[in-house]
């Protein structure tokens, strides 16, 4: 019985955690969602095991049983940064007697590698989908649309169609209810504008799952990410291409061109600015031009 309680206590802490992330942090439903599942399973984990105090070495042993998992050094690290969070919410919104959180270290990640295509790649996916169907139509728009403004896949699934095309600008609310204007292209505007024509439908989602038989609902994120790997596909192409791809295409592709890191980082909705250096480290044409030019012809 007090086994019982002491799980419905937790679980229900839990539950004031993630309340708070959305009243007071304004985090979206699936991060809500992520961060109750991977508390879940440390309970889960907590149980099997018989741990009835947190501490320390509690953590330690569940960083090891993490690694055994085989997950990846990210997702390891993800798991710690809910639990921080966590911890940190317990002792300073509820004062609580818990485990100091800045006592979980969080582990050295590798610096991540942005793999992006070529000009050549980057036109032949753009121009994969041909044809005037209506699900040609919707693809062409999609790819244009996630390249031109480099906005997150779950940002593309929750516009809706009563955006002003001509104007080339669209508000977005991205992570933690931040909102950024992104903006749309020529190309972008023409692939929307002739999708749109085609609609024949009422729903106010900008883009639709069009399965056969059924009525038009807001596409998902799963739909885009499985349409984008079809003509990667098509178009020839062997990397593993996916969404967020673009997005770092458009950023990439910026910075090459010089635009401002910060004004980029605006752009892609970073809430800092170090996530968006990450892409200087793949746009520097300039420094080979340096060796090229410079150096190699010094050295002749």
């Amino acid at each position: 019985m007090k086994k019982q309680e002491e799980k419905n206590k937790f679980k229900s802490l839990i539950f004031q955690f993630v309340k708070y992330l959305e009243i007071v942090k304004g985090r979206s439903e699936s991060t809500r969602k992520v961060y109750t599942n991977r508390l879940m399973r440390f309970l889960e984990w907590l149980e099997k095991n018989k741990f009835k105090k947190i501490n320390k070495d509690v953590i330690w042993q569940f960083r090891i049983y993490l690694a055994e998992q085989k997950l990846s050094k990210r997702t390891q690290a993800h798991y710690l940064i809910v639990l921080r969070n966590f911890f940190k919410f317990l002792k300073k919104e509820l004062n609580l007697d818990v485990i100091d959180f800045s006592q979980i270290e969080l582990p050295k990640l590798p610096e991540r590698e942005i793999k992006i295509l070529n000009e050549s790649e980057l036109e032949k996916l753009l121009n994969a989908p041909k044809g005037d169907d209506l699900k040609s139509l919707r693809d062409k728009a999609i790819l244009e649309v996630l390249f031109s403004t480099g906005m997150r896949v779950s940002e593309l699934c929750s516009l809706n169609r009563d955006i002003d095309i001509e104007k080339g600008e669209i508000p977005i609310r991205g992570k933690g209810g931040r909102i950024r204007t992104v903006f749309l292209t020529e190309r972008a505007q023409k692939a929307l504008k002739k999708y749109l024509e085609n609609r024949n439908d009422n729903h106010p989602a900008l883009f639709i799952s069009l399965a056969r038989n059924m009525e038009p609902r807001r596409i998902s994120v799963r739909a885009i990410q499985k349409i984008i790997k079809i003509y990667a596909v098509k178009a020839g192409i062997i990397k593993n291409v996916h969404p967020h791809v673009l997005r770092h295409q458009l950023a990439t592709f910026l910075i090459s061109a010089g635009v401002n890191l910060r004004a980029v980082q605006e752009i892609l909705g970073h809430k800092n600015i170090s996530t968006t250096q990450v892409y200087t480290h793949v746009s520097k044409p300039e420094l080979k031009e340096i060796y090229e030019k410079i150096i190699n012809k010094k050295l002749k």
